[in-house]
């Protein structure tokens, strides 16, 4: 008599996905370093290729142009990991640029009237964190409403005028480079952002709350994460980085009006999902989204220096984005494929009896 026996194999230690690969490995071989890589390979491109493009003028021009996105993408970038959206963040900078030329031009200082931008961001951001974390409604739906909200005040307050009085000094300080280097001043604000919202995403144990929740939202909750603060916390940084964002904007332009910044939030989403933040929440890096907004401003500056019109620089913006999402997916995929288990041969259908 054989006695047939039946082997079962199972994989009780599983590893996060995240952490199955050397430190090294998972840093190199990324979808953050690769475009870190493509960022550097458009713009030694760029200098060789395009006149002008390695001026030392044209790096301070770009870190301007970017600045606005850099700043915003900040906040962005954790509210996205959430699995959350904010739209509004372009009006808001419209709206913090015309209540700063509105203050002016009613004979506040100035630096009372950024102030009340400031608050204005802020109530602004805790509104938007109020209507999604405590009525319950999707983000995505609240922030489109409050991106015509923001956008309609601005204009309405300030109507067709434009408020261009402001003190020399703030808008020469705009413009200004640090000095013996190219770099503007804009630049030690967003660095000193850019540390503090690194250390708290990567390095405390609210950052890592943020990818719980993108993760997954009851899981959050279950491990004792308050999801709903969190989220209201991060809508209001967004707000009052943005009016941050505009206070700079009027100063950098000389110019308080309505429809300042209009389109900015399409940059500031497209540089965050380029740079490798997941649309689906719960995976993203600061540094691949700050290489994501200065590829899109080196593109865009060498594309212009090259006599490119702006719809075609649009177009390219586009494309590469598609091409960034679409390539994550089938990336995604393939790990995935290459992940599935095999299954073992039933030994008892094959032990002779």
């Amino acid at each position: 008599m054989t006695t047939a026996t039946t082997t079962t194999t199972t994989s009780t230690n599983r590893v996060t996905r995240d952490f199955e690969k050397p430190l090294w490995r998972r840093i190199l071989i990324s979808r953050e370093s690769a475009i870190v890589a493509l960022l550097i390979i458009v713009t030694a491109y760029a200098v060789a290729n395009v006149r002008g493009f390695g001026q030392p003028i044209t790096l301070t021009y770009l870190l301007m142009d970017v600045a606005p996105i850099l700043l915003i993408a900040l906040p962005m970038t954790l509210i996205m990991i959430t699995g959350e959206i904010d739209l509004s963040v372009g009006s808001m900078v419209g709206l913090a640029s015309v209540i700063t030329g509105a203050g002016v031009q009613a004979g506040m200082p100035f630096e009372v009237a950024a102030l009340l931008a400031l608050v204005v961001g802020v109530v602004g951001g805790a509104f938007n964190g109020f209507l999604v974390t405590v009525v319950g409604l999707p983000s995505l739906a609240v922030t489109i409403g409050t991106l015509a909200l923001f956008r309609g005040i601005a204009i309405g307050t300030l109507g067709t005028t434009a408020v261009t009085d402001f003190p020399e000094a703030w808008t020469a300080l705009a413009k200004a480079k640090i000095a013996g280097t190219t770099i503007p001043y804009i630049m030690v604000p967003f660095v000193i952002l850019l540390v503090i919202f690194v250390i708290v995403l990567h390095f405390t144990p609210f950052g890592r709350g943020v990818y719980a929740i993108g993760l997954s939202k009851d899981a959050a909750r279950f491990s004792g994460i308050h999801v709903e603060r969190t989220k209201f916390i991060l809508f209001v940084l967004a707000g009052v980085v943005s009016a941050f964002a505009g206070i700079y904007f009027t100063l950098r332009f000389g110019s308080a009006r309505g429809d300042n910044a209009t389109g900015l939030e399409l940059q500031v989403i497209a540089a965050v999902v380029l740079g490798g933040v997941s649309v689906f929440g719960g995976r993203g890096q600061l540094y691949g989204v700050v290489a994501a907004v200065l590829l899109i401003g080196v593109l865009s500056s060498a594309l212009r220096l090259a006599n490119v019109t702006s719809d075609v620089i649009s177009v390219v913006t586009g494309v590469l984005l598609v091409l960034s999402v679409v390539g994550a997916s089938v990336l995604t995929w393939l790990q995935r494929t290459r992940r599935r288990p095999r299954r073992l041969p039933n030994v008892a259908a094959s032990t002779a009896s």
